[in-house]
């Protein structure tokens, strides 16, 4: 059993007990499944050896998508696949947060605010790469990993994106470089990241909940450069592999409703 499970079986009940219905019903499903993994609930698979006749029991997974147990299969064949695509070029790690004025908000809207959060990043760097001042490519590449935590464990959500040190032009038949040490720069970044995911939300009931003053505060984004890129795949991977949402709620307090 991994130490996540463990955390899960011995933590769960009194979290549930004391926190009762604000925790939210998927996050319930995920901690049963967890709970469950790999002792007999789900069942059993038998292999039987065809030259020898040794046979072997063991107990399934939960195969929940959360579960460190049930996807290291599934990472490292997207790992694989993320490298397969790499360009021979430099590379680049931006991190697009969100300031702690609107963790709240985020927190309480996740599946909507997670949404905006990567179409923002998205077009933010589409639109800023566009300009002819800058990169002048018609379209860039790039990866991004959600993570919802900071170093300290506490609710933190942030958008990492690694995107090679340039673009195609409009008819894609020439690469455009931007400098190696050098990509975009983050203060106009942050401030078309904060318009659009400011449009994105707008929509949402609790809204309102927003005031002003806080999409006045700093919206940051880092930018740094990583050579390859293959370094920083191999730590998203590691970091983001298990449903942070869940883990959060289990070291803070409960999500808003």
């Amino acid at each position: 059993m991994g130490k996540i499970n463990d955390i899960f079986r011995t933590h769960a009940p009194a979290y549930l007990e004391t926190f009762g219905e604000k925790v939210p019903l998927h996050h319930r499903k995920v901690i049963d499944a967890i709970i469950g993994c790999r002792t007999g609930e789900f069942g059993y698979s038998l292999y039987q050896c065809p030259t020898c006749d040794h046979s072997h029991i063991t107990q399934r997974s939960c195969g929940n998508r959360h579960c460190p147990e049930c996807q290291g299969a599934k990472a490292t064949h997207w790992l694989q696949k993320q490298l397969d695509k790499h360009l021979p070029c430099s590379y680049f790690m931006l991190t697009f947060t969100i300031p702690k004025e609107l963790r709240d908000f985020v927190r309480a809207n996740q599946k909507s605010a997670y949404s905006a959060l990567f179409e923002a990043v998205a077009y933010a760097i589409k639109k800023l790469s566009k300009d002819k001042r800058l990169i002048g490519c018609e379209s860039t590449g790039f990866c991004s990993v959600l993570h919802t935590w900071g170093r300290q464990l506490q609710y933190h959500p942030h958008i990492h994106v690694i995107v090679p040190a340039g673009g195609v032009n409009q008819d894609g038949t020439r690469w455009l470089s931007s400098r190696d040490d050098f990509f975009l720069p983050v203060k106009a970044l942050s401030k078309i990241f904060r318009g659009k995911f400011k449009d994105l939300v707008q929509t949402l009931d609790s809204y309102s909940s927003i005031k002003p003053k806080q999409w006045r505060c700093a919206w940051n984004v880092h930018s740094q450069p990583v050579d390859s890129g293959e370094q920083i795949l191999n730590i998203s991977l590691d970091t983001s592999f298990v449903s942070v949402s869940l883990i959060n709620a289990f070291l803070s307090s409960p999500i808003p409703m």
